[in-house]
C-alpha cells in the first residue's frame, strides 16, 4: 500500500561556466571585481578625488586669501561693520556659512558623480 518515496538526487548543469544575465556585462564586471569592474571603481573614485582636491582649493585660496587681503590693503583693518573690525566679522563669522555652503555643494557634486556612475553602468 504505501510504498517508500524514492529519494531523487539533484544535480546542477554539466557544465562549470558561470552563466551572465545578458546586456549587464558591466554590473557583472563590479560583482565578479574583474579588471573593467576595477577600473569602472577606480574612475569614479578618481573622480570625486578630483572633485574635493577642486573644491579644497577653491575655499583654501579664498578663506586663505582673506588674512593676506587684510594685510596688503590695511585699510581693510580698520572698516566696522555694527562696531565689529570686518577682519573679526569675516574671518569669525563669515567664513563658517560659506564651509558649509561648500559642504553642500560638495555633496550635491559628489551624488552626481555617482549618478553618472551608475548611469554609465547601467547603459553598458
Amino acid at each position: 500500500m504505501n510504498e517508500p518515496t524514492r529519494r531523487v538526487a539533484v544535480r546542477g548543469p554539466g557544465t562549470r561556466a558561470v552563466r551572465r544575465a545578458p546586456g549587464r556585462p558591466a554590473i557583472t564586471a563590479l560583482d565578479e571585481q574583474d579588471v573593467v569592474g576595477d577600473l569602472l571603481i577606480r574612475s569614479l573614485v578618481r573622480a570625486q578625488l578630483v572633485l574635493g582636491l577642486r573644491l579644497a582649493a577653491v575655499f583654501g585660496c579664498l578663506i586663505g586669501g582673506l588674512p593676506l587681503l587684510f594685510a596688503v590693503a590695511p585699510s581693510t583693518r580698520r572698516v566696522e561693520v555694527l562696531g565689529v573690525a570686518l577682519p573679526w566679522l569675516v574671518l569669525g563669522g563669515l567664513v563658517y556659512p560659506a564651509l558649509l555652503a561648500g559642504g553642500w555643494l560638495y555633496v550635491r557634486l559628489a551624488e552626481r558623480n555617482e549618478r553618472d556612475f551608475v548611469d554609465l553602468v547601467e547603459r553598458s
